[in-house]
């Protein structure tokens, strides 16, 4: 059996500023910020500035913990008073921060929350499913590529209606999965509806080809139907 380590950094409760620090992998600047904060709440302005991705986690756990994602007190003790928010002696229980986070972030494993094993997540069904997904579109992007190279219009990309069936299908397994949870009542990922996976593909991808509010609903509507006309 393996002997239990302290991870640095790691407490029975936080305040929010020590879990972004953490969080942000700024563990060795602690002293320094810390510093800097004197006695303002919950950061100050030089801190944004120097350190952007401290001051980007500490707005999402605000974040959550007014949409009651995340559960605070005082001095370790649940309380979830919304006066506290506002409070310099808020914490943040080591605990709820773990389930946070793995509902909510759950591709983020910070150190001092999750040991090193859990780094990288046992391979589930759903999830090998979805990596021979990905597999059958790299094929795909082989054979486009491949015919792409016979005389044509070189501003023309023709992909065969095989080739457009079995990208809609693998759109459609894809958001199945997604959107879908075990038979116990897992959900297989954060998102609910399809306008949050819209939404964040938006978020992250904007501006690439195709990646509009009109050409997603258009194109996971026809994948969703074509996968429907198979099963």
């Amino acid at each position: 059996m393996k002997t239990p380590t302290l991870k640095p950094g790691t407490k029975v409760h936080y305040s929010p500023l020590e879990v972004a620090i953490r969080w942000s992998d700024l563990l060795e600047q602690e002293g320094s910020i810390l510093d800097k904060r004197k006695n303002t709440y919950p950061t100050t302005l030089d801190i944004i500035e120097q350190w952007p991705l401290l001051h980007l986690n500490i707005e999402r756990l605000f974040d959550a913990m007014r949409h009651n994602e995340l559960l605070y007190g005082r001095a370790g003790i649940t309380v979830c008073d919304p006066e506290m928010l506002s409070s310099p002696e808020l914490t943040l229980r080591h605990v709820d921060l773990r389930r946070w986070m793995s509902t909510y972030y759950p591709t983020h494993k910070p150190g001092f929350l999750f040991d090193e094993e859990e780094w990288q997540p046992n391979l589930t069904l759903e999830q090998a499913d979805v990596r021979a997904l990905l597999q059958q579109l790299q094929e795909l992007k082989t054979e486009v590529t491949t015919s792409s190279k016979a005389p044509a219009d070189k501003n023309t990309l023709r992909l065969s209606r095989r080739g457009e069936i079995a990208y809609l299908n693998i759109i459609g397994a894809l958001l199945t999965l997604m959107l879908g949870q075990s038979p116990s009542g897992t959900r297989y990922s954060v998102f609910n509806t399809l306008e949050s996976v819209i939404s964040a593909l938006i978020a992250h991808h904007d501006g690439r080809p195709g990646i509009t509010e009109r050409i997603l609903w258009a194109k996971f509507s026809e994948a969703k139907r074509q996968l429907c006309t198979q099963s």
